[in-house]
């Protein structure tokens, strides 16, 4: 198939159009195919339009899976590594999964386009054809981490934006608003601004004066928050630059790496540590469902013009499911739009 058969292909089915990148992740192509396979196996991919976007070698493994019929391939020459500089991909790989990708988004052909690929790549590619939104300056990472009663926070920035002006803070808290109303569902999500304490005498000047001008957002600003309230479930957006936002996030990933691996080594420790695990059963699957990583994969790239979600390389077929389920949700929900309302308000308030 050629790009404009695989576009008009796509275009002809009334559910969202997902485009998946066949080179992202640490097991590609097979792990993108395993998740296509799940999300197809469910009710939720009964009216979707699937398509990958890659080489020869994706195009004859969807074939070996006997997927051919039922998902789009989209031909691409280029394969960004995960090791490649953005800057050197941005010139050189212009026909790589990643750049077919966005050109096609850009163009209308997909909805939507999901990458497990190289972070940097897909941000500096996303935002050179993409472009950002009316009103946004740079594109923040999202994350979404769960809360001790069992619900999500969204956190951004997690490593877009390394030096961040209070300006760049107001439009990520407008971002995350917009996407916690949209996508979650949520009337008036509750938004946080990260510092190292409650009172507003704390934090550089560009929290303060990100906070103070916050209050006047047409959103639910609650106001400093720190990390220990990032658990709590008491706020559903927290609002830092790229620097924090990504050292806290990895932070936590080890952290609980750490506490899993520790668990496990005490269950094992002697025989009676071993009978208690076996009637503790239940509340430990319960416990690792609850903090599974991958339930919570899919982090949107917020701020630019067209829905783009990067995937964690290590995540498995569900968790890579679960990021291609947050970009339908994204556009079923009117993200883009949701997004352009707020900045509007805020330019003419």
């Amino acid at each position: 198939m050629n790009v404009q058969n695989d576009s008009l292909e796509a275009s002809s089915g009334l559910g969202p159009r997902i485009l998946l990148d066949g080179h992202g992740g640490d097991r590609a192509p097979s792990v993108v195919f395993d998740a296509l396979e799940l999300l197809l196996a469910t009710a939720e991919g009964d009216d979707l339009q699937l398509g990958v976007v890659g080489t020869d070698a994706v195009a004859e493994a969807m074939q070996a899976r006997g997927l051919a019929e039922r998902i789009v391939h989209v031909p691409a020459r280029d394969v960004i590594e995960m090791c490649d500089a953005p800057a050197v991909v941005v010139r050189r790989k212009k026909q790589s999964s990643m750049h077919v990708g966005a050109r096609l988004l850009r163009d209308g052909a997909w909805d939507a386009f999901v990458s497990a690929g190289n972070t940097g790549a897909l941000m500096a590619i996303s935002k050179l054809i993409l472009k950002t939104l009316n009103g946004i300056d740079r594109p923040a990472i999202a994350s979404m981490i769960p809360t001790r009663s069992g619900g999500k926070t969204l956190f951004l920035d997690v490593g877009a934006n390394v030096d961040c002006t209070s300006d760049h803070l107001l439009q990520f808290a407008l971002m995350g608003h917009a996407y916690m109303q949209a996508a979650e569902g949520i009337e008036k999500p509750r938004v946080g601004l990260l510092n190292i304490g409650s009172e507003d005498i704390k934090g550089t000047d560009v929290i303060k004066v990100a906070a103070a001008a916050m209050e006047s957002l047409p959103i639910a600003f609650v106001g400093n928050v720190e990390g220990t309230d990032l658990f709590s479930g008491e706020v559903d957006v927290v609002v830092c630059d790229g620097f924090v936002g990504n050292v806290a996030l990895k932070t936590m990933e080890g952290t609980a790496r750490f506490l899993a691996d520790g668990l496990k080594q005490a269950l094992l420790s002697g025989t009676r540590a071993r009978m208690g695990a076996m009637l503790a059963q239940p509340a430990l699957r319960a416990f690792r469902e609850q903090f599974n990583p991958g339930r919570y994969n899919g982090a949107p790239l917020l701020g630019l013009n067209g829905i783009v979600v990067k995937s964690h390389g290590s995540a498995d077929a569900e968790g890579l499911a679960n990021a291609l389920r947050v970009a339908v949700r994204e556009v079923r929900a009117g993200l883009l739009s949701r997004i352009n309302v707020l900045l509007s308000e805020w330019n003419e308030a």
